[in-house]
């Protein structure tokens, strides 16, 4: 007979309980899980009644969490002139124009947020089969290509996430850490909810949302009713 772990042993429990939670019960729920040995990121699944092969019903966006994400965010600015002090006074992590687009080609991926100035599209747009699969490339939708580097650069930096969906009418976007706490969650996740549903398709009937799944990166999904 396999003999489980305190974790699992929690997790079957939770099962028992019922299939379906409130916002407010899967959140304590995920509070009260049995702890890893780091802080789990808290992760929104989202299933979208739309269809995603539609042109007119894509769904993306930004949100700033009131609480931010508790992730430190390396961000790659790719801009000229003046723009590079700027960039470079506020930290952030690669900097440059050519050169920059350069070291991307060779291998350079350690950031996970990219900004551009708009003159620095038209040379960006060789890096698109590298940055692109991995939901990097900068975008004027999703407010990543801006004459005003400085305004997005502190937003990432205060919790500026990207929703965007996929293939599947599907949005994943990690909304914290468990560290924050019920309150501070709970609010990320409705700033995010709000967002996504300011961006619904005119051509979409209904609800946006179909469905709702809260996760930890080592917990179970807990289904959450809207």
């Amino acid at each position: 007979m396999v003999k489980l772990s305190k974790r699992q042993k929690a997790f079957a429990e939770l099962g028992k309980e019922g299939s379906v939670f409130s916002l407010e019960e899967a959140v304590s729920k995920i509070d009260s899980f049995p702890k890893c040995k780091f802080d789990e990121t808290v992760e929104v699944h989202l299933k979208l009644n739309i269809d995603p092969k539609s042109t007119d019903q894509t769904v993306r966006g930004k949100v700033v969490m009131p609480n931010g994400t508790g992730k430190k965010i390396k961000i790659a600015v790719f801009c000229k002139g003046e723009n590079i002090q700027k960039a470079q006074a506020l930290g952030a992590d690669y900097v440059g124009a050519e050169d920059l687009i350069e070291k991307v080609t060779q291998g350079l991926m350690d950031f996970d947020s990219v900004i551009a100035t708009p003159d620095m599209m038209r040379d960006l747009s060789k890096l698109g089969k590298v940055l692109g699969p991995r939901g990097l490339m900068p975008s004027p939708k999703a407010g990543t290509v801006t004459q005003d580097v400085e305004k997005v650069i502190n937003e990432v930096r205060a919790g500026r996430v990207e929703f965007k969906v996929d293939k599947q009418a599907d949005i994943h976007v990690g909304v914290g850490k468990r560290s924050f706490g019920k309150e501070k969650l709970l609010e990320n996740i409705k700033h995010l909810l709000e967002a996504i549903n300011h961006t619904k398709p005119s051509s979409v009937k209904g609800d946006l949302i179909k469905s709702m799944t809260l996760s930890t990166t080592m917990g179970p999904g807990l289904k959450v009713s809207l």
